[in-house]
């Protein structure tokens, strides 16, 4: 197959061709880039999350999502660009925790599409107990990091536990990621008030990502020094953030960006299952929650948020918005940097000959900083094409 566009990470017109790999990528003899204010179709590799709880009216952490609506969520995920992911499960009852897995790891399996679950996240619960930075995980199944545990669920996952976020707080947290890190399970720091000496320990152990830096905090912490201003400050430690214009004001993701550059910072919607439903009240296992018309997901009844209801192509819409990013450095943290952190091999080298085929196709207007997904191919198949791709 081929397809043509603006490289959005060269901004130059390419041919490319692929199978399940991108066999050339080749410069369009004689076109021209688009001038600055011009509306154009573009090509980047397709978008990878490494945070997704639910989607599409399905929820990720039900040990009984039927398979067939899970493909469905993957198919609206295709729509919004997205060709990786990593479903996360998050603070539950053990046996709960490990039956979502082991349904995930079937649907990755048998579901045609499945291999877009590039692999799973577990966010807790090993986290901090505490009101603040624990956010909405139910505080009854918080408990401390277990190497028993984590091998249950690795054997429910099918060896596919590829990121686990531990809160440094707990006394043998260190020794938990040292052991998760030589196992080859990337380790992310969050939901935490840890200390500036606990989370150095935790980086020193091997930990290499802030999980949605900025969120899962208290509402008062101290002015310094505090978890955030040290995460921010150690240069071996990755973030990711959620760009949905709720979770993070402008002003904070524009010093992040600037703190972490934007080679160590990294999109993520953590959305949750109302993302892209209707506004009303729905349920994430027994946590009850809220989708406000705004796009907030809120436990019902307050104003706590309880993951998102973001789109990929959203969120890298707002990095230019309002994180004041280039398209370039939008797609990158979109693309290439999960795909490092989440060491997610055949996706670090944008278009390049031998990279995996996950590709979208989009139209960008420079003016409004807006994207329309036209199309998007998964391991070199069309899973999405857009009514207006080709017109």
């Amino acid at each position: 197959m081929k397809c043509s566009g603006i490289d959005a990470l060269s901004g130059e017109p390419v041919c490319v061709s692929f199978g399940q790999l991108v066999e050339s990528v080749e410069d369009v003899l004689g076109a021209t880039a688009p001038a600055p204010e011009d509306t154009a179709e573009y090509l980047a590799p397709g978008w990878i999350d490494i945070q997704v709880n639910g989607f599409a009216g399905v929820d990720y952490n039900s040990p009984k999502a039927p398979l067939e609506e899970i493909a469905k969520s993957l198919e609206e995920l295709f729509a919004t660009g997205l060709t990786r992911f990593f479903p996360t499960v998050i603070t539950g009852a053990p046996a709960d925790m490990l039956g979502a897995l082991r349904n995930l790891a079937k649907a990755r399996r048998q579901l045609d599409n499945g291999e877009a679950m590039e692999a799973f996240h577990v966010e807790g619960p090993h986290i901090s107990p505490e009101d603040g930075p624990r956010g909405a995980h139910p505080k009854r199944w918080v408990r401390p990091p277990d190497l028993d545990e984590y091998r249950r669920w690795q054997d429910a996952a099918e060896g596919q536990v590829r990121l686990v976020t531990v809160s440094p707080e707990w006394p043998d947290a260190p020794a938990y990621i040292e052991k998760l890190v030589s196992e080859g399970v990337v380790v992310a720091i969050g939901h935490t008030k840890a200390n500036t000496v606990q989370i150095a320990d935790a980086v020193s152990a091997g930990a290499t990502i802030s999980t949605h830096l900025g969120n899962g905090a208290g509402a008062l912490i101290p002015r310094h020094p505090n978890f955030i201003w040290d995460q921010m400050a150690e240069d071996r430690l990755s973030a990711s953030f959620i760009v949905d214009g709720i979770h993070l004001p402008p002003n904070f993701l524009k010093v992040a960006f600037r703190a972490k550059g934007v080679e160590r910072s990294i999109l993520i919607t953590d959305a949750v299952m109302p993302a892209g439903c209707a506004p009303g009240d729905y349920r994430l296992g027994e946590v009850e929650v809220e989708l406000l018309p705004e796009g907030r997901v809120v436990l019902r009844g307050g104003d706590r948020l309880a993951g998102s209801s973001l789109r990929m192509d959203r969120g890298v819409e707002n990095l230019m918005k309002l994180g004041g990013l280039s398209l370039r450095d939008a797609v990158t943290m979109a693309t290439r940097n999960p795909a490092r952190a989440g060491r997610i091999a055949g996706r670090l080298r944008g278009l390049a000959t031998g990279e995996r085929a996950d590709l979208v196709k989009f139209e960008f207007d420079p003016t409004t900083r807006s994207i329309r997904v036209l199309e998007t191919w998964l391991g070199g198949k069309p899973v999405y094409r857009s009514e207006a791709a080709g017109l």
